[in-house]
């Protein structure tokens, strides 16, 4: 409900941009034929937002929680919404009325207004209760951490691991009796209630997050009898060890499972990993904002002409297997941050209305099979490279059990929607190989690469996977050459 009404208020400060933003483009004289003229691309606008905003988890944030990594979200939204309007409108009617400085003024205004809101709330609230705020960027690490309770105490445990211990720990998720599910602290969502940790903790484990440790700010006697059982016998069961805040609120020495991971961290330094010359190279590469610019452009462009394939396989998603709709993994991204893939669902539940296990092969249908085929289930990954999480070309993501110790280098760059270990191989092909060819990827990136790995793609999806056992040779040649 709380999300509603941030999405209805944004799409308030929506509509009030492009009235504004049609004012200001006439030298502050309002004409009632201009506005009446500007009635499809503004119906179009607000369709195309209230689409952009819920999925770029604009609306998810709680105003006076927001944070610098939710106004990066509303730009790169704001983008989207009036990119999308514009060719939507052109489509319709050629932006008949529509002056061509408009879409951009609407978006200064609109990025204005919401961000500016979500300022004010910050600010007045902060007036009330002064807080100290902080960037809510963290370092993926050995520690991942449910924390239960939504108050002051947990507010300041999250701005301390942000100062403090950003480098050994990180908060999944909060769990919270009374909070809705979706709404967010510091940009840390609510994923359920104490009651359901066990269940949280399963689903969390299937998408690939393992959690070390569950911290309470709140103390034990204010949970229900029900909760109190659910996280003692998680602790006995699972081993996963409770903290409790309000009676120990203080930095711990890592633990030897986050030693571990921090030699395996500096190992990656060491073997296979591109040298200083590389990497400076890398750095330093004009290609990479072109890159990130191709990939903005592109990403807008195909999300709205696919919108209605999108849709369609949404529908047929439903159909098949039911909600939600979408399936997520956490997976290791630029600079080893944990992002999100998300992918249409083609696979039932594991378990059927009687509690049944179904086999593997029950669980995925004929429906499902082709829309792997085809990587339509891959589709809802363009708004993850608009958002600046992955690119059209680059090495895959893949999850952190399986990624390569010895291939650091493949971190170097967004994970891709496709690469070049794809259409070198693809499943065909073992997981060393995949590591070798995307390190190659990383040192040779170009334009033209991209441009021949994007024209390989497409017989890949048209005709299946095929071994090139060449380029597999030359990417290990390479590899060798740069050890010796």
């Amino acid at each position: 409900m709380r999300s509603l009404r941030i999405l209805l208020a944004d799409l308030a400060l929506v509509s009030f941009a492009l009235v504004a933003a049609s004012v200001l483009r006439d030298n502050l004289e309002f004409s009632l034929d201009r506005l009446l003229a500007l009635i499809p691309y503004g119906l179009l606008t607000i369709s195309t937002a209230a689409i952009v905003l819920p999925l770029s988890g604009v609306t998810r944030a709680v105003w006076r929680y927001s944070s610098p990594q939710n106004y990066r979200d509303i730009v790169t939204a704001v983008v989207a919404i009036v990119a999308g309007a514009a060719v939507l409108t052109f489509i319709v009617n050629r932006l008949e009325g529509v002056p061509r400085a408009l879409p951009l003024l609407q978006a200064l205004i609109t990025v204005t207004l919401m961000i500016g809101a979500r300022i004010a709330s910050r600010l007045w609230h902060a007036r009330r209760s002064p807080r100290d705020w902080q960037q809510d960027v963290i370092v993926p690490t050995a520690d991942s951490i449910l924390l239960v309770g939504l108050n002051e105490l947990a507010e300041l445990y999250l701005h301390c691991i942000t100062r403090y211990a950003r480098d050994r720990v990180r908060v999944v998720g909060l769990l919270d009796s009374q909070a809705p599910r979706g709404q967010s602290l510091l940009s840390h969502r609510v994923l359920g209630t104490p009651e359901a940790v066990a269940d949280v903790v399963r689903t969390l484990e299937v998408h690939g997050v393992v959690i070390t440790r569950i911290a309470l700010a709140v103390p034990l006697r204010e949970l229900s009898a029900e909760a109190r059982e659910a996280l003692f016998a998680l602790e006995a069961s699972n081993a996963i060890p409770l903290e409790f805040l309000d009676e120990k609120f203080a930095s711990e020495r890592p633990s030897r499972q986050a030693a571990r991971s921090g030699d395996a961290a500096e190992a990656q330094t060491q073997t296979y990993a591109l040298n200083a010359k590389s990497r400076e190279g890398l750095a330093s590469s004009p290609y990479r904002t072109v890159k990130r610019a191709l990939d903005i452009v592109g990403a807008a462009v195909l999300l709205v002409m696919l919108a209605p394939i999108m849709g369609l396989a949404a529908l047929v998603t439903i159909v098949d297997v039911g909600f939600p709709v979408l399936f997520w993994q956490q997976r290791p991204g630029l600079g080893a941050q944990p992002f999100k893939v998300f992918k249409f669902r083609t696979m039932a539940a594991a378990h059927d209305a009687q509690g049944r296990r179904r086999l593997e092969s029950q669980r995925i249908s004929q429906i499902g099979n082709a829309m792997r085929r085809t990587r339509v289930d891959e589709l809802p990954q363009l708004i993850s490279i608009l958002m600046g999480r992955m690119s059209f070309v680059g090495p895959r993501p893949l999850l952190p059990i399986d990624q390569p110790a010895d291939y650091s280098a493949r971190l170097l760059v967004r994970p891709g929607l496709t690469g070049w270990a794809q259409i070198k191989g693809g499943r065909a092909i073992s997981p060393a190989d995949k590591a070798a060819l995307d390190v190659w990827y990383v040192k040779n990136m170009s334009f033209m690469l991209d441009v021949k790995i994007i024209l390989g793609t497409i017989p890949m999806i048209l005709f299946g996977e095929k071994v090139e056992s060449d380029a597999i040779a030359q990417a290990w040649r390479e590899l060798e050459k740069s050890q010796a």
